[in-house]
């Protein structure tokens, strides 16, 4: 055990090194910089605090820095914010509002990507100062403890506590009554030994390794085992928007005219502008030329007037043969400005655009904004058929078209899987780097309501304490940084949720690295896969339910070993300590006990291949030690009480020598702990809950065994002799009765459970 202790943190650092490895690799390239006044390339590597470096479009940024001067310079911040669209960049004065790295308009970070223009900056910070290193620095860190770790320590305490006080409680009783101190000191061990669940680390590893086998075939692949059984008590999963439950790519949503109602015509506008239009492509012109089906071969381009910052639209001057056209294209409501009228809906009449028509369209374009859609202005003029060149000054008296609203479209799967996963108890939170207004407006594509909301801004001002109780009530988190969504995440797991964590970017890795379960897909970048405990090979996303349910097998199964064997364990071990009470020799020797624990644990070998019951899948659980000691504090005196009931009938009844004492003693504790197995075994009617085939063979074989034993010359090397044939009998009786008894208290404990149990918190997770 100690070996594969040792084994498996090796295996957790190397892959938080892979992480970070693969985090440095993402930004290995070369970076232009100003020394001894000439301009240099140089690896981003011997890039230091206080270079000069000059950007342009295409370029990586090599490090974080503050503008110096900049033209038409915007950058995708994707990697580091989650947020699809490219943020423009300028230099000056930080916004006084801005607090975070979507406001920092005046700052460039490592790693993200230069999409147009130029720019020159001074560099600030490099390597693990910035903010892409300070993410791969907490990949490197020890990630806090899981909720089954947590729950998995918190039973070995349970049953360390409990071994002590009864091998204390034995060698005083033994020591008082002037019992053979070296007998009575081997007794107390193999009691020690007896009450340990030493089957569990086979029960917990096949169950998970054949958990993972069934996750294989649904295309997932699972990097660590532990986290299927996380999976299956996960009760909230916090998720990126964009690549997770977005495709994350833009599309052209919506093409509107004035009115609101859908129009070809401006989509064909502003395909005509798109395609025209020199110079690099913007993600909004490609998803505008994503539509394929227009027709431009009739069109001929005369001139443009370009994009730029100041006027924020472009303008292609086009001939069709029979006159030319001006199409503008560019910020709504720079372009509504620059209209006189507007295109009438269902004909080819332009009404003007007195004031009363022009807040109608102004409200339409704020409600597409609403509905979280980035929107652009599309109109038109016609211009004299032998004007040569396009100027600013045309961009006057133009008729407003409509508009065109992008939106990076929700999965076709999300959906469906995300109310399943409600079904099942899960609870879904989205946190992003998007802004509020796109990301609600997801929600309602995917049927999630809000029911709370929290921005970055929100969470920096405030503290851990504040944060979990607003995180609680919260399902929605917008504008937040790598740092600001692992926050959230260990808020959440502090309340005592098994929290999980879907994303798929550089910067969901901190988070990937702190939830209980990490999931990823495998689109993902390297660095959030390396970070992930699992991986989605497919796009469709309810296979995450499908997981979900295999972990809750996997934890129901393993429950029921522990559950099984504390509670047959701890009545076992009570009555040996009991008994030292009063009986003159020892109730069971040594090594009848380590033979009743060998073939008890060979009747569970097949827990793993064990089904469990329906209602068992609907709700996460996790290792609730209040729920397994008041079981086992309710089963094992059960099992003591008929074990007590054994003594007196061998005593009384049959006047059994030591001998027959403990041959008759192995063989009724042998065979009721086995045969109560498929009592325990589920919640229900256990003649409704059929056993798998093998858990039946290997239970009831033993049960046989353990009663013929005493027959057999093995049985002799043990101290065993023959039990009289009316010891059966009463055996037999005792059994059933047993069974019975059992049942009645079982279905009461669970009753008196749901009413008044409280399960145990997680809490800190400090282990």
């Amino acid at each position: 055990m100690v070996l594969l202790s040792v084994t498996l943190d090796f295996v957790q650092e190397h892959r938080a090194g892979k992480a970070a490895e693969s985090l440095r690799h993402s930004v290995s390239v070369k970076a232009r910089v100003i020394r001894d006044g000439k301009a240099i390339d140089v690896p981003v590597a011997d890039v230091v605090p206080g270079d000069v470096a000059l950007l342009s479009a295409g370029d990586m940024v090599p490090a974080d820095g503050l503008l110096m001067d900049a033209c038409d310079l915007f950058v995708k911040q994707a990697l580091l914010t989650g947020e699809a669209y490219p943020i423009e960049k300028h230099p000056g004065e930080l916004p006084a509002d801005a607090t975070d790295l979507q406001d920092a308009s005046n700052a460039v970070f490592m790693g993200t990507t230069v999409i147009s223009g130029s720019a020159t900056m001074r560099v600030i910070k490099t390597g693990t100062g910035t903010a892409i290193g300070a993410i791969a620095d907490s990949l490197t860190s020890k990630p806090p403890a899981t909720a089954f770790e947590v729950g998995t320590h918190r039973f070995g305490l349970l049953i360390m506590r409990l071994t002590v006080l009864l091998v204390l409680f034995v060698l005083l009783v033994n020591a008082y009554l002037g019992k053979p101190w070296l007998e009575s000191f081997l007794f107390a061990v193999t009691l020690a030994v007896g009450l340990t669940p030493e089957l569990l680390p086979m029960v917990v590893s096949v169950t998970l390794s054949r958990g993972a086998m069934h996750m294989a075939k649904k295309r997932v692949i699972v990097k660590r085992l532990a986290a299927i059984q996380n999976l299956g008590s996960m009760d909230v999963l916090c998720t990126d928007k964009t690549g997770t439950l977005t495709e994350a790519k833009i599309k052209l949503e919506q093409h509107v005219d004035p009115q609101g109602q859908p129009s070809e015509r401006v989509l064909e506008l502003a395909y005509l502008n798109s395609f025209f239009e020199t110079g690099l492509k913007s993600p909004l012109d490609e998803a505008i030329l994503a539509h394929e089906n227009i027709d431009v071969s009739a069109w001929q381009k005369i001139d443009e007037v370009p994009f730029d910052f100041e006027r924020r639209r472009v303008s292609v001057l086009l001939d069709k043969g029979n006159g030319r056209l001006l199409v503008v294209k560019g910020a709504s409501e720079e372009i509504i400005t620059l209209c006189t009228r507007y295109e009438q809906q269902g004909s080819d009449a332009q009404v003007p655009l007195d004031p009363v028509s022009r807040a109608r369209i102004h409200e339409q374009h704020n409600a597409l904004e609403r509905e979280g859609f980035r929107v652009l202005g599309i109109a038109w003029r016609e211009v004299p058929q032998d004007q040569p060149h396009a100027v600013v000054g045309d961009e006057s008296e133009l008729i407003f078209a409509g508009f065109a609203g992008f939106l990076d479209p929700p999965k076709q799967s999300a959906g469906a899987a995300l109310a399943a996963l409600k079904e099942s108890g899960v609870t879904v939170k989205i946190v992003t780097g998007d802004s509020d207004l796109v990301t609600q407006h997801v929600c309602t594509q995917l049927n999630i309501p809000i029911t709370g909301l929290l921005t970055g801004k929100d969470i920096e001002a405030m503290d851990d304490h504040a944060l979990r109780i607003r995180a609680e009530k919260a399902n929605l988190f917008c504008r937040v940084n790598p740092a600001q969504k692992n926050r959230v995440i260990l808020a959440l797991k502090a309340r005592g949720h098994v929290v999980g964590y879907l994303g798929d970017g550089i910067n969901d890795a901190p988070s990937l690295h702190s939830a209980d379960v990490g999931l990823s897909v495998d689109s993902a970048v390297d660095v959030a896969k390396e970070a992930a405990d699992m991986i989605l090979l497919d796009q469709d996303l309810q296979v995450l339910h499908d997981g979900v349910l295999e972990g809750r097998r996997t934890f129901g199964n393993i429950l029921k070993y522990i559950m099984m064997g504390t509670s047959s364990n701890f009545g076992n071990m009570f009555s040996m300590a009991g008994a030292a009470l009063f009986l003159p020799f020892l109730p069971m020797l040594p090594t009848q006990i380590l033979l009743n624990n060998i073939l008890y644990d060979i009747s569970e070998v097949p827990i793993p291949l064990d089904q469990v019951d329906p209602e068992e899948l609907r709700k996460p659980r996790t290792l609730d030690m209040n729920f397994i000691r008041n079981f086992m504090l309710v089963i094992g005196p059960i099992s003591s009480a008929f074990d007590f009931l054994t003594f007196y009938i061998l005593l009384s009844l049959l006047k059994a020598d030591e001998a027959l004492f403990q041959t008759g003693w192995f063989v009724e504790s042998l065979c009721t702990q086995v045969l109560v197995i498929f009592i325990i075994r589920t919640r229900g009617n256990p003649f409704k809950s059929r056993a798998h085939p093998a858990l039946v063979a290997t239970s009831l074989s033993i049960a046989l065994i353990g009663a013929i034993l005493p027959f057999t010359p093995l049985g002799q090397y043990f101290g065993f002799v023959q039990p009289p044939a009316q010891f059966y009998l009463i055996l037999g009786a005792m059994a059933v009765s047993y069974l019975f008894v059992v049942e009645l208290a079982k279905r009461g404990f669970y009753s008196w459970h749901k009413k008044h149990g409280k399960p145990q918190r997680v809490g800190h997770r400090s282990i």
